[in-house]
């Protein structure tokens, strides 16, 4: 298979149904706060970006993407798209590309940003193999783009209101512009909100135009829960398509958008598997780096041979390393006492400071958020301990004993995240 320009599944509708792509979920921080965006929880059978089932470094997303080309062929495409924004993470993202362009150069590679931050690295990115980047702007009005930016944050200054619209705005005129002069191809996103942007949409585009975007993606917006607009019913698909077909008059449109994942893997249409979230998580509890500084796993057990205990209830962890004999029983932790809500797992990402990731048989949404911004992977699994560490330590899927509930969430799971 032989990537061409063409063959992009996200600029070509008809590339969507031969070829894969894969994000790396590298870029966990955002510089700005839209009023539709919620990261604060995974469900894994909803497709929306700024959520992924675990964050990875440069080196471990490098190991997840061989594992993942080994097990599907058509991926011919390597994407960043958060889950944060890949510029408010500018050394993961700058040491993954050149990691993907130095190991795979048969393969293409592109990003999505909200551009804030995006025009010093232009230069870079075109050198590190980059050919496509996706640029989301949601307006041109600064009064209509108050309504969509709670914050902007550049360096150590937060802007609200017009001041944050209009700084955003600036800043992805001058990317946009430097990414054509560079020849890169761009599309830009526009999240279409009823009663707040969806009268501006075609000012959005002909801007657009004057800039040279290849491509305009009009997404309805996703009501997420614990958002300002998460009572804002999203536009139906008539509107959408009504919006498109004027629009197309002014750029063209893509019409296939998947609305996809930052850990999104595979064709478009296709859903995340159960193994491709075993495989992730895998990939986040490996330590690649020889100066890695958490060399161990903790395990909830009640007996130290099962991985049987949920997170909550664990009195106590057992602490292993690998050895060249196998693996060994460093210690046994006290974990902190029950209540005290977050607080109580923001003392035990302390307790863990040396672990890359705790095995439980089940934990809560709120205690892997936590322990996974410390960088400590939370792996749902039941069976024996060995057997666990060995394919933690290698990086290998954990399908053959995985209880992983948010692969499965059932035909009552509503998408919104509500615990399933």
């Amino acid at each position: 298979m032989t990537w061409n320009l063409g063959n992009h599944p996200c600029f070509n509708r008809e590339a969507a149904s031969l070829y894969g792509r894969i994000h790396l979920p590298v870029a966990p921080w955002c510089n700005i706060q839209c009023a539709f965006c919620n990261r604060s929880y995974d469900c894994a059978n909803e497709n929306r970006p700024g959520v992924t089932s675990a964050v990875l470094s440069p080196r471990q997303a490098l190991h997840y993407l061989g594992q993942a080309l080994q097990r599907d062929a058509r991926i011919l495409v390597v994407g960043i798209a958060g889950p944060g924004d890949p510029f408010a993470n500018p050394a993961e993202t700058m040491e993954t590309l050149a990691l993907v362009k130095e190991n795979y150069p048969e393969l293409g590679i592109c990003l999505a940003s909200n551009g804030l931050g995006l025009s010093p690295y232009v230069d870079a990115l075109a050198d590190s193999g980059v050919t496509h980047v996706t640029v989301t702007v949601n307006a041109v009005d600064p009064v209509i783009g108050a309504q969509i930016y709670a914050w902007v944050r550049d360096g150590r200054v937060v802007y609200r209101g017009r001041d944050a619209a209009m700084l955003l705005f600036e800043r992805q005129q001058d990317a946009i512009r430097r990414l054509k002069q560079k020849g890169l191809i761009v599309k830009v996103n526009t999240i279409v909100i009823p009663g707040v942007n969806d009268g501006q949409v075609p000012a959005v585009a002909e801007r657009m135009r004057k800039l040279g975007v290849d491509r305009m993606n009009c997404i309805p917006i996703y009501p997420a829960r614990g958002t300002v607009f998460e009572s804002i019913v999203a536009p139906g698909e008539e509107f959408m398509a009504e919006l498109r077909q004027k629009l197309a008059k002014i750029l063209p449109q893509m019409g296939h958008c998947a609305r996809c994942r930052a850990d999104a893997s595979g064709l478009l249409a296709e859903p995340m598997t159960s193994v491709q979230l075993e495989l992730l998580t895998a990939s986040a509890a490996l330590p690649l780096d020889p100066s890695e500084s958490r060399p161990y796993v903790a395990v909830a057990s009640m007996e130290g041979f099962l991985i049987n205990r949920h997170l909550g209830e664990a009195e106590q962890l057992f602490i292993y390393r690998k050895s060249p004999s196998g693996f060994e029983l460093v210690e046994k932790r006290p974990t902190p006492e029950p209540g005290g809500g977050s607080l109580r797992w923001e003392q035990l990402a302390k307790v863990l400071n040396d672990c890359r990731a705790v095995l439980v048989s089940a934990a809560g949404a709120s205690p892997r958020e936590i322990l996974k911004k410390q960088g400590i992977a939370v792996v749902e699994v039941e069976g024996l301990i060995d057997q666990a560490l060995a394919a933690v330590y290698e990086g290998k899927p954990l399908n053959s004993f995985k209880k992983f509930h948010r692969s499965a969430c059932g035909g009552g799971c509503t998408g919104q995240g509500a615990g399933c």
